[in-house]
């Protein structure tokens, strides 16, 4: 009778370790979650600034007399793409809908490249004090982008890392922990990004990030 109730109540003891070390792990997870969410959200906060400010630099870029319409044009429509595109709530699970996010987002600052190198051949707008203003903005925006994403990922590999260690792996899918996508790595990531979109001339303020 003793030894089958050490047996229970070595039985219970581990049940209770058990227990506790699982309610340590879910609270943990929990935890790393949020800031992955949290990551993601000023990821999207920083790209919604760019989107922000193309409305106030198409309306400065089409008061220049004889400005290449077709440039301006597909700034605006790659602005479109990007308010088009709806991600669901919270950090990106599918790794295609991150790279579809990722290209739309690209394409427009690929626009705005070209855009801006176009504006060399306008000295008045070039000179235009609100253009200069929208120009400084973006560059700053385009810094703190490069900085966010690099962040996200640094929390989002540190989760993905955690729900697949032991002994979290063996629940954590069961309880809704899936992987978070990454943005790709590009090359020089792991350094401070510095953008400039002055191309030629005097060089325009660069706002801190």
């Amino acid at each position: 009778m003793k030894a089958l109730l050490s047996v229970l109540g070595v039985i219970v003891l581990l049940v209770v370790v058990l227990l506790i070390g699982g309610c340590n792990s879910y609270n943990h997870l929990v935890a790393i979650r949020q800031q992955v969410d949290q990551s993601w959200a000023d990821v999207e906060n920083v790209y919604q600034r760019r989107a922000d400010l193309i409305p106030n630099l198409v309306k400065t870029v089409e008061g220049a007399a004889n400005f290449e319409k077709s440039t301006l044009t597909q700034v605006i429509q790659a602005r479109q793409q990007v308010t088009n595109l709806q991600l669901p709530p919270g950090a990106p699970e599918d790794p295609a809908a991150l790279q579809k996010f990722e290209q739309s987002q690209a394409a427009l600052s690929g626009a705005l490249s070209r855009l801006l190198v176009t504006v060399e051949r306008y000295p008045d707008l070039k000179a235009n004090a609100n253009f200069q203003a929208l120009q400084a903005q973006l560059e700053g925006t385009e810094n703190r982008i490069a900085v966010e994403r690099r962040k996200f990922n640094e929390v989002a590999t540190a989760y993905n890392t955690a729900i697949r260690q032991l002994p979290t792996v063996l629940f954590a899918g069961a309880l809704g922990f899936t992987p978070r996508a990454l943005f790709s790595a590009k090359p020089g990531a792991e350094n401070a990004p510095e953008v400039n979109f002055n191309f030629g001339g005097t060089p325009a303020p660069v706002a801190t990030p």
